[in-house]
């Protein structure tokens, strides 16, 4: 539950950034088409991806009544890796497609609802078909443990007792799992539409600062000592 509280924190931060930005599409009468096409990449399973979506309607509609237009159709598209529990969100969708109806009255515009798995280091979706990407807190996962990390051997993150060539490999990795999901997106993403990516950053330069890596060191001080006991 602290999780899930955590990110709706960050979610709600974050919300006056997506305010701008999809006033920022409205320039681009992106609103005046049948549908308009989001895509929440690294959704997770929790009731945060629904107040997501519905964070971007309500921003979307009251725009669309500032600038006079007709509230397009909405088409959701909630991506995870293939593991995640996609079953628990669909069974959220009655209620959440009920609150819809109930709270914009008139004003309501049917949401589609659809979920695609995969990687978002990978294709997902057609040249030019989403409108507004999504990403809260998953973009900083790496697409998979970096290469030449043999003398890291007693840890599982960097920390203070790696060798510089760990950092420089965690470092290489996210520069090109970066790379690829921006040159990816631009392929997804239709002329004048948006990305709004939230994730973890820090505050200093060193990357084995407690703030960045405490929590990873005392996991793998606690895995050893478990090894120990074996």
């Amino acid at each position: 539950m602290l999780i899930f509280s955590f990110q709706e924190t960050v979610i709600r931060k974050a919300l006056p950034i997506l305010e701008h930005i999809i006033k920022g599409i409205s320039n681009h009468d992106l609103f005046l088409g049948q549908c308009f096409k989001i895509a929440d990449l690294g959704c997770s399973s929790s009731k945060n991806t629904l107040l997501v979506v519905s964070n971007i309607m309500d921003i979307v509609i009251e725009v669309c009544k500032e600038n006079r237009y007709k509230p397009p159709q909405f088409e959701v598209c909630l991506n995870d890796l293939f593991g995640n529990d996609f079953n628990t969100l669909f069974k959220l969708l009655p209620d959440f497609y009920a609150k819809l109806k109930k709270d914009k009255g008139k004003q309501f515009s049917p949401c589609f609802v659809s979920a695609v798995p995969g990687s978002f280091y990978c294709r997902l979706f057609p040249d030019q078909s989403l409108h507004l990407v999504h990403s809260s807190y998953s973009v900083h996962w790496l697409s998979q443990v970096p290469d030449g990390l043999e003398s890291n051997a007693l840890n599982i993150y960097m920390a203070k007792t790696s060798p510089p060539n760990v950092f420089e490999a965690y470092g290489e990795q996210f520069k090109t799992d970066f790379t690829k999901f921006l040159q990816i997106r631009a392929e997804e993403i239709v002329c004048g539409g948006r990305m709004v990516l939230t994730f973890v950053g820090r505050s200093v330069v060193d990357p084995s600062s407690d703030e960045s890596c405490r929590l990873w060191e005392l996991l793998a001080q606690s895995l050893l000592d478990m090894v120990k006991e074996v």
